[in-house]
């Protein structure tokens, strides 16, 4: 048997969820397999090469991971008290190896399709699933540079100790954009999320200006551009930094977007929503 779990992209909430804001995910079709046979890991598709792509592989890994012991005390991965388990494991073993996080990737990759997942009450993790609005089209542009989200928050939280002032003025544009995100999932507004991506676009921006961290690249600036000229949005995918790129619209990206992210070193991923979450089939063959 083969158990698999998808990556993610997050489109609001990157940061602010750390504080307790609501963040909206998506988990997508690149996957971890583990072969329960011989306990190997595949996650080529969440990388180009030797790049990660920004994916969430080690989320998906340590989900992959609890999800195969599961399987083998002869559990049902989709019974949802199976997955609320898993999640939970799974968590606690990534936040140890990454030395923190929200979880929020573990939670994509365990339960599969659209969540708004958030921290409350001391911290503990809380999900519900989504949708999409209505004709709203996602996909994923990998620039060719992977981001180090540690090092990144390392920035933020440097931030926050020498300005706290200024730190607590962009985490709360970054919560205001990212509740905005989460009410306009609930309405299924697709307008007022697209509003929401843009403005969790400027609040990361104003991030990483004073936390000297690059969270948004200059090509991702041009990109997002471009997209909101078509009606669009583009932006970082989580704590940024240049490896995901999320583009968010009523239609495909245009052909000029598609040509100057191809110019400037990015290409297309292709990505539809993973709705199944963490899973088992049976080994090709078998």
């Amino acid at each position: 048997m083969i158990v698999q779990a998808p990556g993610k992209v997050l489109v609001t909430g990157a940061y602010a969820v750390l504080d307790g804001a609501p963040a909206v995910v998506c988990a997508v079709s690149r996957h971890a397999y583990l072969d329960v046979a011989t306990g190997a890991i595949d996650t080529r598709e969440m990388y180009d090469g030797d790049a990660k792509l920004g994916l969430g592989s080690s989320a998906a890994c340590a989900v992959v991971r609890e999800g195969a012991s599961a399987l083998t005390r002869g559990e049902d991965l989709a019974d949802a008290a199976v997955r609320t388990r898993v999640f939970a494991a799974a968590r606690a073993a990534h936040a140890k190896d990454q030395a923190g996080g929200s979880g929020v990737d573990i939670a994509a990759s365990t339960f599969g399709g659209v969540l708004v997942y958030s921290l409350v009450g001391g911290g503990a993790p809380s999900h519900r699933p989504a949708r999409l609005p209505e004709g709203l089209v996602l996909d994923a542009f990998w620039s060719g540079t992977s981001a180090t989200t540690s090092a990144l928050r390392a920035r933020v939280e440097a931030l926050r100790a020498r300005d706290p002032r200024a730190h607590a003025a962009r985490m709360g544009a970054l919560s205001v954009a990212a509740h905005a995100g989460a009410d306009a999932i609930t309405m299924g507004d697709g307008a007022a999320l697209l509003d929401a991506a843009r403005a969790t676009l400027r609040a990361l921006d104003a991030l990483g200006r004073d936390a000297d961290a690059p969270i948004v690249p200059p090509a991702f600036h041009e990109l997002a551009r471009l997209a909101e000229a078509a009606g669009a949005a583009f932006l970082p995918s989580g704590a940024g930094g240049g490896d995901i790129g999320v583009y968010l619209s009523t239609a495909a990206p245009p052909p000029d977007l598609v040509s100057r992210a191809l110019a400037l070193g990015m290409r297309p991923l292709g990505l539809v929503l993973d709705t199944a979450g963490l899973r088992a089939a049976p080994k090709r063959g078998q």
